[in-house]
C-alpha cells in the first residue's frame, strides 16, 4: 500500500491529519514491508513507548490493539516502536532520528509532507533486535473489591489490612 492510502486509513481511525500521525505511518509502512503483516490476532506485537497520535497509525494500520494484548504502551516519552512477529520470530526496533525536527520554522502542513515524502529510513534508525517479544494477553479471574464490589483482575488486586482490593480503593485506604 503506497503511504497516501495509509495515511487516508489512518486519519480516517484517527480523525485529523498531523505530523505524529505522519510518524506513525511510517513506521507502520516501514514494518508491512518488512515481513510482518496487519494482524488479525496476535501474530504481530507493537511496543510503543509514547502516547501520542503515532500510536493510532500503528494500531490502525497493523491489526495491533490493547484489547487483544498485542499493543502494550511504556510510558517513557521516546518516539521509540519495537515490533514483533510471533510466526517468523523477527524483531525490529524503530527510533525516531534526532535531525527529524530540526526545522521549527516549518508549518505543520510543511511537516506532515516532509515526513509523508520521505522513506522510513531517512526518519529512523531502524535495528533488528533479539526476539523477546512479551507474552501472550492472559485471561485472568475478577474478584470482587473487598472495599467498593467492583469486579477486579485477580492480578491487579492490592492487599492492604487483610483486605483485597481494587488499586483505586488501595489508593484512598492509603491516604
Amino acid at each position: 500500500m503506497e503511504t497516501k492510502e495509509l495515511m487516508e486509513k489512518a486519519t480516517r481511525f484517527h480523525g485529523h491529519i498531523c505530523p505524529g500521525l505522519a510518524i506513525g505511518v511510517l513506521a507502520a509502512k516501514y514494518v508491512l514491508e518488512h515481513g510482518f503483516n496487519y494482524s488479525p490476532n496476535e501474530e504481530v506485537v507493537a511496543v510503543v513507548e509514547n502516547d501520542n497520535c503515532s500510536v493510532d497509525a500503528i494500531q490502525s494500520l497493523l491489526g495491533v490493539t490493547y484489547g487483544k494484548g498485542n499493543l502494550i504502551h511504556q510510558d517513557y516519552g521516546k518516539l521509540n516502536y519495537y515490533f514483533y512477529n510471533r510466526e517468523t520470530e523477527k524483531a525490529i526496533k524503530l527510533s525516531i532520528k534526532d535531525k527529524v525536527f530540526e526545522d521549527k520554522k516549518k508549518s505543520k502542513h510543511e511537516k506532515i509532507k516532509q515526513l509523508l515524502d520521505s522513506k522510513p529510513e531517512k526518519v529512523f534508525n531502524i535495528y533488528e533486535i533479539d526476539f523477546n517479544p512479551p507474552s501472550l494477553a492472559e485471561i485472568e479471574d475478577s474478584i470482587p473489591c473487598d472495599i467498593c464490589g467492583e469486579p477486579t483482575m485477580n492480578s491487579r488486586l492490592m492487599f492492604y489490612e487483610n483486605s483485597s482490593m481494587c488499586i483505586p480503593c488501595y489508593k484512598a485506604q492509603r491516604k
